[in-house]
């Protein structure tokens, strides 16, 4: 399985609330979901992000 990966940088002044609904709809719109995070002694917090690469394939039918 692949994963595609995104980080984010949130800075510390962004409550709580503000940034659970801005992962909450990464989440719900976009396919993503958390994978980690972390909070520096300055307050900021670093979110990676992570989402499923689906490839396609290609399906041929006979044609008879």
């Amino acid at each position: 399985m692949e994963w595609e990966f995104e980080t984010l940088v949130v800075p510390r002044d962004l409550s709580r609330n503000v940034v659970t609904r801005m992962l909450i709809d990464r989440a719900e719109h976009g396919g993503w979901e958390l994978d980690r995070l972390r909070i520096g002694s300055d307050g900021i917090r670093r979110v990676v992000l992570r989402r499923k690469i689906i490839r396609q394939r290609l399906t041929l039918f006979a044609q008879g």
